[in-house]
């Protein structure tokens, strides 16, 4: 089973450069997007053989996920059901046989970390969300999760220490993850790969120079490791800050 998420900041841009052709080209079983960016009837897809599921963000062109998915869920669920968390369009669950999938968006804890403590809050209930989860059975979580956990997961660590997405506070809460019995799949297969990236700044050249981060993840539940079959960062697909990151996973 293919899985492939891509935060592709403002689907409606990224729909006028090449995105269909590579949704094609990429053929996911499940496909989740992030950064949407985009309001009910704003866009209509043509996705032959997907079912689709949008959570979209109250303010307007902000935030906001989708997974199209080739099976049909069990179930389908927007937001974590906390109600100060649910209105950003952060998260869809999908429901399937063998485990729970979790697109998620992780909130930015902006410039000055001006919006870190709601982020820790966030990161704790968000936690506790996929622990009720995993009662019943095993957990996939992709996404945007806005944080590089190590110093081989950015090009520039040392001057980024005290900046979103790289501060001591979140990179200790994603510790917590893989503590409470989640596995970075990439590190996974690639425990010491450096320069291996999924976002980089518009500017500076910085993609080409390659001077980006690694914020874009699958992890699943330690009872999944025998079913991994790889994880992957698909750094030749454009029209966005963010490249897509794939998992392959063994059903059944």
């Amino acid at each position: 089973m293919k899985l492939v998420s891509w935060n592709v900041n403002g689907l409606r841009a990224i729909v006028k450069k090449d995105f269909m052709s590579q949704f094609n080209t990429l053929d996911a079983d499940v496909f989740c997007l992030q950064e949407t960016k985009l309001q009910a009837g704003q866009i209509e897809l043509d996705l032959p053989g997907y079912h689709q599921y949008w959570n979209y963000a109250e303010k307007k062109g902000y935030s906001g996920t989708a997974v199209f998915s080739k099976s049909e869920p069990l179930s389908v669920q927007n937001g974590i059901g906390i109600e100060k968390h649910d209105q950003e369009g952060r998260v869809i669950t999908a429901e399937y046989q063998d485990f729970y999938l979790v697109n998620c968006y992780t909130p930015n804890a902006q410039t000055e970390l001006k919006r870190l403590d709601y982020r820790m809050e966030w990161e704790t209930d968000f936690l506790s969300y996929l622990k009720d989860l995993e009662k019943t059975k095993p957990v996939v979580l992709c996404g945007d999760l806005n944080v590089a956990h190590q110093n081989i997961d950015l090009k520039n660590w040392r001057t980024n220490q005290k900046n979103a997405g790289f501060s001591p506070q979140e990179r200790e809460k994603f510790s917590q993850l893989l503590e409470a019995g989640f596995v970075d799949t990439f590190r996974y297969f690639y425990p010491d790969l450096e320069g291996a990236y999924s976002w980089w700044s518009y500017r500076f050249n910085a993609r080409k120079n390659n001077a980006g981060w690694r914020i874009d993840y699958f992890c699943v539940s330690d009872s999944l490791t025998d079913s991994l079959k790889s994880a992957q960062i698909l750094s030749d697909y454009f029209g966005s800050d963010h490249c897509p990151v794939e998992l392959i996973i063994e059903r059944g």
